[in-house]
C-alpha cells in the first residue's frame, strides 16, 4: 500500500518564508482575491510593500473598502496586462490563480510576468493539484482538470523555453476547513469570482457528497498542492 509521506503545511505563509526572499521586497500579488496573504506578509513586517492585482469588480470594491495595510494597494488589472514597468517587482505571487487565467492568455501572462520583474526576481505559484476528496466533490459541479493541468504545463513552458529558470517544484498537504455546508457554499460556489451555480439534483448530491465528512467540529479536507518557484535571468 502506498504511503503518504508529502509535507503537511497548515500555513502556506510558513513555506514562503522558506522559500522567498522576502526582506525588503516588492511583491505584486497576481489574482489576489482578498488578499489575506499580502496582508499578513505586511503586517509581520516581512516584506516592503504588496500590490495585489484582480479582475474581479467586486471583489476589487470590497478590497478597497476594507481597512487600510501600509504598504498595500490594489490594482484592477490581470496577469495578461499588468500595468506596470518592466523590472519593477521583486517577486511576483500567484496563489490559486494561474490556472484562471484564460487559456489563450497564460503564456502572455507569463511573459507579462517575466517583464515586471527585477533581474534574478522570483515567481512563486501556488496551485491545487487534480486529486484528493475534496477535488472530487468540487468536480461535481465545477471540473477543472483542464485548467489546472494547462496551468502547470504553461510553467513547464516557460522554463523549457527559457523563459525563466526553475528553481523548486514543491509537493505538499495543506488543510481546508468548513464549519458546515453553508458556508462551502458561500466560500466555494459563491465566492465573487465565480459564475457556478449549483441547485436541484446537482445541489443534492454536492451536499451528500460533502456531509460524508462532516464531524461535530465541522469538515475538513487534505488538499494536495503544488508550488513552483521559478526565477528571472538576469
Amino acid at each position: 500500500m502506498e504511503v503518504n509521506t508529502l509535507e503537511l503545511i497548515a500555513d502556506e505563509l510558513d513555506l514562503m518564508r522558506r522559500l522567498l526572499p522576502l526582506s525588503g521586497a516588492k511583491v505584486i500579488d497576481l489574482g489576489c482575491g482578498k488578499a489575506e496573504i499580502p496582508r499578513r506578509l505586511l503586517k509581520d513586517g516581512l516584506v516592503a510593500s504588496v500590490t495585489g492585482l484582480d479582475v474581479d469588480h467586486a471583489q476589487h470594491t470590497q478590497n478597497l473598502a476594507a481597512t487600510p495595510v501600509t504598504g498595500l494597494d490594489f490594482v484592477l488589472a490581470g496577469a495578461a496586462d499588468i500595468p506596470f514597468n518592466a523590472n519593477s517587482f521583486d517577486i511576483v505571487t500567484m496563489l490559486k490563480s494561474l490556472h484562471h487565467v484564460p487559456l489563450d492568455c497564460i503564456d502572455r501572462a507569463l511573459a507579462e510576468i517575466e517583464r515586471v520583474l527585477a533581474p534574478g526576481g522570483v515567481l512563486y505559484v501556488s496551485e491545487p493539484v487534480f486529486a484528493g476528496e475534496f477535488n472530487e466533490i468540487l468536480r461535481l459541479f465545477n471540473d477543472e482538470e483542464v485548467v489546472r493541468n494547462a496551468a502547470h504545463d504553461a510553467l513547464r513552458r516557460a522554463v523549457s523555453t527559457g523563459l525563466m529558470k526553475e528553481m523548486e517544484e514543491k509537493r505538499f498537504d495543506t488543510l481546508i476547513a468548513f464549519r458546515d455546508f453553508d458556508e462551502f457554499f458561500q466560500r466555494i460556489v459563491k465566492a465573487t469570482h465565480s459564475d457556478l451555480t449549483l441547485v436541484g439534483d446537482q445541489l443534492a448530491k454536492v451536499k451528500q457528497r460533502f456531509e460524508l465528512h462532516a464531524t461535530p467540529q465541522g469538515v475538513q479536507f487534505v488538499r494536495p498542492m503544488r508550488v513552483n518557484v521559478l526565477r528571472k535571468r538576469s
